[in-house]
């Protein structure tokens, strides 16, 4: 091989790790401005059917889902039955598809389905939870 072409091979590489290298630059602005992961939103419950605390689907997530990672019956059971609950823009509340979940006190995996309350909410609808047995416990939904 002649001289000329390792150094136009040296050259190629060169330039190419400078525009690697340039790239890496000029993306790094753009990832910090990525939206958090997910936001998590203390509420206390609504009676069966009904609205505790309420918030907004974060517009700023990309988390879809309403996920249950935290519960804490109020009364001297260590368990309660949780549903999210979605107002529609007429106003008028639902409760979700999956209903009713069962919940021991404790913290909850984000990503266990079995918690997932809701799925596929809309940016800013306003959502609640309901317990089952009695409304008054306290719960983080991770959004």
């Amino acid at each position: 091989m002649s001289k000329r072409g390792t150094i136009n091979r040296s050259l190629t590489a060169g330039a190419l790790a400078f525009v690697c290298a340039g790239t890496g630059v000029a993306l790094a602005p753009v990832a910090s401005a990525a939206p958090a992961a997910c936001t998590p939103s203390a509420i206390t419950t609504g009676e069966y059917e009904s609205q505790g605390t309420v918030r907004n689907k974060s517009a700023t997530s990309t988390c879809g889902d309403l996920n249950l990672t935290y519960s804490l019956n109020s009364t001297s059971r260590l368990y309660d039955y949780y549903a999210g609950r979605l107002r529609r823009s007429d106003g008028t509340w639902f409760t979700c598809a999956k209903r009713y979940v069962q919940a021991y006190d404790g913290n909850h995996s984000i990503n266990d389905s079995t918690y997932w309350l809701c799925t596929d909410v809309n940016d800013n609808t306003p959502f609640s939870v309901a317990s089952l047995l009695e409304g008054g416990d306290s719960v983080t939904i991770t959004h």
